[in-house]
């Protein structure tokens, strides 16, 4: 997902910045720069309390630290195509024709819900990211005051929370996909234990994408910044 934002970083105006898959990609401009460093490119992490950027590569040529910009966005979405392509199961969206209507005057703890694809971005509009079992919460109980809710999702077993507002409501039985039937029913224990080496697989390209600018010639190469937060 593309942002114009123009959040400040340090001494750089944040002119452009790409979200995808598990990173946020940044390039900053400091017009004020008089030592080289006039634009920059970095990895953007927001904890919702701070953003700190890492990985931080400055130089005063525009069109080299744009590649990198480039070369990192692309990089993202090669884990991301990976990802999707070690999830073995069908590519489908849940949509509201697929749920009963969500009533708020029942309890839907223990129920098989469906989060709208809208409050994901667009990578990861997919059932594997929508399908959970509701485990608690104020609000998934009846008439509840409160809004949220505790989930474990379908496919990989993690524990979210969300508001309750951000629910489609409960599958409808004849469209729970097959995997999660399945899984639901315990028959991929095996599958189970080759998905969680394949996830691994992926982590272990998360750890490692630290960007290697092979593209630039040795002796050209943009210097690294200090990290710096915001």
């Amino acid at each position: 997902m593309i942002k114009n934002n123009n959040r400040i970083a340090g001494d750089y105006e944040i002119i452009q910045s790409i979200e995808i898959g598990h990173a946020e990609i940044v390039f900053g401009i400091n017009q004020k720069d008089t030592d080289d460093r006039k634009y920059m490119c970095a990895y953007a992490k927001n904890d919702d309390f701070f953003v700190t950027y890492d990985d931080v590569l400055v130089s005063n040529n525009y069109a080299e630290i744009m590649q990198i910009f480039g070369n990192r966005v692309s990089k993202e979405a090669s884990i991301i195509q990976k990802e999707i392509s070690n999830l073995n199961i069908p590519i489908t969206v849940i949509t509201k024709d697929d749920c009963i209507p969500d009533n708020r005057a029942k309890d839907i703890t223990g129920k098989i819900i469906a989060i709208d694809s809208k409050m994901f971005r667009p990578e990861f509009q997919r059932a594997d990211r929508q399908i959970y079992i509701v485990k608690g919460g104020f609000g998934a109980n009846a008439n509840a005051r409160g809004n949220a809710i505790f989930c474990k999702n379908v496919y990989d077993g993690k524990s979210e929370r969300f508001e309750r507002n951000d629910i489609l409501g409960e599958v409808k039985p004849d469209c729970i996909p097959q995997w999660a039937k399945d899984i639901l029913s315990g028959k991929t224990e095996k599958e189970n234990r080759i998905k969680e080496m394949e996830l691994k697989e992926i982590q272990k390209l998360l750890d490692d994408r630290e960007c290697k600018d092979d593209i630039l010639p040795k002796n050209n190469k943009p210097k690294k910044n200090r990290d710096f937060t915001r």
